[in-house]
């Protein structure tokens, strides 16, 4: 390495594999973590004048000097810390290895998913604590909690033991969905994240999620106006869309369908495709969106899937078709009043439509979505008394 700037991004990738080595070599999770986040201070201050030619191994070493100087500190791990001296290392293993195992860990099902996905974020990602809690609009003292909380219930989880995919996949979505706020874009760092993961292990379902990941990012730029304010998608300005974003969302797609192992994320993905393809909105193929709907229901039989499976029905078949579709579901679903408002209004009954646009947007979760809702609601009635 040269001198100059840190590749602080380069260095975030090496934290996963580096906390794998001091586990195995004895220390705890918890204490590992901490000895690895010294370990990063100490490097962003001292490898811009003087970088080491081994990154990993610099940071291994530095990290086990800081996790022996605290197991000194601690009379009650001193025998420990003479038993783990006394031994030599066991062999370091696969860097792939090392950080498919920490994701398994960070996502152990006996981890709530907020402590899973703040400790993802901080042990995998490399995040501080304050970004983590900018990021969640928590005060930093609460975040702390949760992850310290979460670091002692996988203290003694073995490192070795087989790990759920799907559990991981679940938890890069949840970070993904969390989109931005503060000074970390969380949607750019879970697909960070799923990148490494699909680095570490060959699964269909990974680059399904990745996929996924890709072609909703490169819709980003036209979501909202200037203002704050939603842009549906049927009104976006798809030249806004990122082209290449979506090419490579495309490419990692057909390499998974093309393993014949659907599973829900792949499926999600091709609707996600089937949308990004359409030069306009009229020219979307609904009725194969449905179609990929179908799969999902099949795959999952998620209320959440079914509702936005009414909305393709009411595309594909007509709004009548879609009200059919969305009568037998739960009116408490989230969104549900929402979904119900636009096929009433497709369906000419804007009275109704009117009415439900202002129930959904008593509902909904965020500013900007109840401002977007709360405005449909007012075009309506506008209309009505026109």
């Amino acid at each position: 390495m040269t001198a100059g700037p840190v590749d602080e991004q380069g260095l975030r990738a090496l934290i996963p594999s580096v906390i794998a080595v001091l586990v195995r070599r004895g220390a705890d999770f918890a204490a590992a973590e901490d000895a690895v986040q010294e370990a990063l201070v100490e490097a962003v201050r001292s490898w811009e004048t003087d970088p080491p030619r081994d990154p990993k191994g610099w940071l291994v070493t530095v990290s086990w000097r800081k996790f022996l100087d605290a197991a000194r500190s601690d009379a009650s791990r001193r025998r420990r810390e003479e038993v783990v001296e006394e031994q030599p290392p066991p062999p370091p293993g696969s860097s792939t290895d090392d950080t498919l195992q920490l994701y398994f860990l960070c996502a152990h099902p006996s981890l709530t998913p907020a402590s899973a996905v703040a400790l993802t974020l901080r042990a995998v990602g490399g995040l501080t604590t304050r970004q983590i809690a900018e990021a969640y609009l928590v005060p930093e003292a609460t975040m702390a909690q949760r992850i310290s909380r979460a670091k002692k219930t996988v203290s003694s989880v073995r490192l070795d033991q087989p790990g759920d995919v799907a559990t991981v996949l679940r938890v890069l979505y949840l970070v993904f969905n969390e989109g931005y706020s503060g000074d970390v874009d969380l949607a750019a760092e879970a697909i960070r994240l799923t990148r490494q993961l699909a680095t570490a292990i060959d699964h269909e379902e990974v680059s399904g999620l990745l996929a996924l990941m890709l072609l909703h990012h490169a819709r980003r730029a036209a979501r909202t106006r200037a203002d704050g304010s939603l842009v549906p998608l049927a009104q976006q300005d798809r030249g806004l869309w990122d082209t290449g974003l979506i090419a490579e969302g495309i490419e990692v797609l057909q390499a998974a369908l093309a393993r014949d192992r659907l599973g829900e994320f792949q499926a999600q993905a091709a609707i996600a495709a089937l949308h990004a393809d359409a030069l306009t909105a009229e020219g979307t193929d609904w009725v194969q969106i449905v179609e990929w709907y179908d799969e999902l229901v099949r795959l999952t039989d998620n209320p959440v899937v079914r509702l936005n499976r009414a909305v393709a029905v009411g595309e594909a078949d007509g709004p009548r078709a879609g009200l059919a579709a969305l009568a037998p579901l739960d009116p408490g679903l989230p969104r549900h009043a929402a979904v119900s408002a636009y096929l009433h209004e497709r369906d000419g009954d804007l009275t109704t439509a009117a009415k439900l646009y202002v129930e959904a947007a008593s509902k909904a979760t965020n500013a900007a979505e109840r401002d977007h809702l709360t405005r449909q609601a007012a075009r309506l009635n506008g209309r009505l008394r026109g």
